[in-house]
């Protein structure tokens, strides 16, 4: 009898259970399925589907109409842009801030920062590309501010995401420059820090202040509102802590 009201109860959750898409920075990959978990905890009836990329294309994505209600970008840069233009309908908040990292499959000396880059067994070295992952414009910006980029250039293998880019350094390249969120997934958890990496000296670049807009898609949407409202929340903000963020 237990059993068939729990498939009867089950049933109705399911008849009822209403989808929801929002865009995801690559970044952010790494945490959002532990964070439409904690969200479904408290909202069964809601499914979240998650569309991911770079931010760049994310947003040329969303102004050609891709039917998408939320989007939590990896700057501020495009929720800003897309609220003036009236593809938003809140104006963007950040809901965290993210941070560079070397990472390096092998062994390396860490203690000597970026310039560790310049040795000549470092041959290949991965950055998201600057035009469209935001993670690429802060590790550029960061590079430029050590007085390395134009020497390392021909070394740059690029990754149109920051999730591309890290799949680069673990496969192709002797080194790469990533978020350092990617390193508290289980999948990276090999990796140890000093060993095989280094957070990047932060006052290298500009801080990673991510932002989260509702779209015209979203715009008067009970689910998303709710979705918005759970990643500004404590249990978002614990789950986002646990994966390298610093919470605004």
């Amino acid at each position: 009898m237990k059993k068939i009201m729990m498939i009867y109860l089950l049933s109705l959750i399911l008849l009822g259970a209403k989808e929801i898409k929002i865009a995801v920075a690559a970044n952010v990959s790494y945490a959002i399925h532990p964070l439409i978990q904690a969200f479904h905890q408290s909202h069964p009836e809601i499914q979240v589907q998650p569309i991911l990329g770079s931010s760049g294309k994310l947003t040329a994505q969303i102004q050609h109409g891709s039917p998408v209600g939320l989007f939590l970008s990896a700057n501020m840069k495009y929720p800003d842009a897309l609220y003036a233009k009236g593809d938003a309908v809140t104006k963007p908040v950040i809901y965290a801030e993210g941070a560079l990292a070397l990472l390096s499959v092998k062994e390396q000396d860490f203690s000597k920062g970026l310039a560790l880059l310049q040795e000549k067994k470092i041959h290949k070295i991965a950055i998201a590309n600057p035009k469209t992952a935001p993670y690429g414009v802060a590790a550029k910006e960061a590079l430029k501010r050590a007085k390395l980029y134009e020497i390392l250039k021909p070394k740059f293998v690029y990754g149109e995401s920051i999730s591309q880019t890290v799949t680069y350094t673990t496969k192709a390249a002797d080194i790469g420059l990533i978020a350092k969120s990617s390193l508290f997934s289980p999948q990276m958890r090999q990796f140890k820090e000093g060993v095989n990496w280094s957070e990047v000296d932060s006052s290298l670049y500009t801080p990673i202040a991510q932002g989260m807009v509702i779209l015209k898609e979203g715009k008067d949407n009970p689910e998303i509102k709710a979705f918005y409202d759970f990643m500004l929340g404590e249990k978002a903000k614990e789950i986002l802590h646990t994966f390298g963020y610093k919470i605004p």
